[in-house]
């Protein structure tokens, strides 16, 4: 019987994940997942593929999504205010044309000054409307794609035996930055064959498979690089038909609820991998 263990949401895109017990799914994905985003001076997204010390903001959501508590190792924290009203500003993701709310200068400094390079804070607008794509469509905030982001322990397994008969070591989960973990499937990569799933009172949908960039070379507590691995050892065995490495799999919200770590993952129909 395979359950959920880990949940975990990333309130600002690029930053350290806050690891929950309990979650309430929304339509773009767990609460306040990649509500926030940091941009440069010409609101192009910054991610850890460039800007590696994203990795060590831990934010912080308080007061019902109202306040944001930004941290970060050898600086002062800063406790920011949420606008929800504010101008808007031109955004942009992957070259695609959005909207933020800038979060004010003071949080600008201290971005700017944490990560060595101009950086302002946007929120993703109410009015925020945008169609991810995949085998079923959905929305989310400021995610690279999709909602939600599900890998089993047991393909974490498999990929850290095959970096083992390389002589490396073992890789956690947390370079992956996955939402949902999942335990109790003996058999690697199970995820890529749901089709639809319900958890707890949500039900998701599947959307693809989940491509793998630079930042999984980043070590999460450290922002070091790591070199070539895991993407080396992936593109032995996981190279997908769009091109690429898959590891991991998205979804897509059907049916918004609760889940909780514990939570049993009830599937209702399976699908062939795209691999």
């Amino acid at each position: 019987m395979a359950r959920v263990v880990e949940l975990s949401y990333y309130p600002v895109k690029g930053c350290a994940g806050v690891s929950v017990d309990d979650a309430e799914m929304t339509v773009a994905g767990l609460a306040y997942d990649r509500s926030f985003m940091v941009t440069d001076e010409h609101g192009g997204f910054r991610s850890q593929r460039r800007s590696p010390r994203l990795a060590l903001i831990r934010p912080e959501v308080g007061d019902g999504g109202g306040q944001l508590l930004l941290r970060g190792p050898g600086t002062d924290s800063l406790a920011v205010e949420v606008d929800t009203s504010g101008p808007r500003r031109d955004v942009s993701l992957f070259g695609a044309p959005y909207q933020g709310i800038d979060q004010g200068d003071e949080a600008a400094r201290w971005l700017s000054e944490f990560l060595g390079e101009p950086g302002r804070l946007v929120r993703v607008p109410p009015e925020h409307h945008r169609i991810t794509d995949g085998l079923t469509p959905g929305t989310s905030g400021y995610a690279d794609s999709c909602a939600v982001h599900l890998i089993s322990r047991a393909s974490l397994r498999e990929l850290n035996t095959r970096l083992a008969e390389r002589s490396g070591g073992p890789l956690p989960m947390d370079r992956f930055r996955p939402n949902i973990v999942v335990e109790g499937w003996d058999e690697p990569h199970t995820e890529d064959r749901i089709r639809r799933v319900t958890i707890g009172t949500a039900e998701l949908a599947y959307a693809k498979l989940a491509v793998r960039c630079a930042v999984t070379t980043v070590e999460q507590t450290t922002a070091a690089r790591s070199g070539p691995e895991p993407l080396r050892t992936l593109a032995d065995y996981r190279r997908a038909a769009t091109g690429g490495v898959a590891f991991g799999t998205k979804f897509a919200v059907l049916g918004t609820g609760k889940l909780s770590v514990g939570d049993e993952i009830t599937v209702a129909s399976w699908g062939d991998s795209e691999l």
